[in-house]
């Protein structure tokens, strides 16, 4: 993989509908130990099978989530799915203001909330072969009920027409993970090295 250049710290943001695999891209980088701080998101649902608290989501109560609104501690929030989901400023703002590189996974809203917020922040779409193929990976991992899957699947068409807007789109192709994650990691690189040369 090439190297990260020196130069200004950089906000990664990575979307995409459900399905599309933006979870195992990131899991991937994170295992490959990147030089970057990888931003938890507050969630208020409980935890899936095998997912850890302070790596995968800070799983917050409702209590604890309207606290964090409220004391303006978050620096985005939204209902997702019936979920609430939040970064914290501490997981976005503090890093970058280390001069530390950030890489954040949220929602297509969540998304443009951080370009608003960080206007140099990159958006890379993560996105499946086909909505086909998405709706058989949400059958596959078992976490939601039939309700709730159709109403991702329903969501993934707007989703996906806001792609349009993102600065990259990468193809999650089945049984491509290792692909997705890489040209992830190239797009950063060569980000850095472009900001550096500036």
């Amino acid at each position: 993989m090439p190297e990260i250049a020196p130069g200004p710290p950089l906000l990664l943001v990575l979307s995409g509908f459900s399905g599309a695999g933006k979870d195992s891209v990131r899991d991937l980088l994170m295992a490959w130990r990147l030089p970057v701080h990888f931003a938890v998101t507050a969630n208020t649902r409980p935890p899936r099978d095998g997912e850890v608290e302070g790596r995968d989501y800070r799983f917050v109560s409702d209590a604890e989530f309207d606290r964090l609104e409220r004391d303006g501690e978050l620096i985005e929030h939204a209902i997702v799915y019936g979920q609430r989901k939040g970064v914290p400023r501490d997981e976005v703002l503090a890093p970058l203001e280390t001069g530390r590189d950030v890489l954040a996974r949220v929602d297509v809203q969540g998304a443009f909330t951080l370009r608003q917020l960080v206007p140099d922040a990159v958006l890379i779409f993560i996105a499946p072969p086909s909505l086909e193929e998405a709706q058989r990976r949400l059958a596959s991992r078992h976490t939601d009920t039939d309700e709730e899957q159709r109403l991702r699947v329903a969501t993934a068409a707007a989703e996906m027409e806001a792609s349009k807007s993102f600065d990259y789109i990468v193809v999650n192709e089945t049984n491509g993970l290792d692909r997705a994650a890489r040209r992830v990691f190239e797009i950063m690189a060569d980000e850095k090295k472009r900001r550096g040369a500036t």
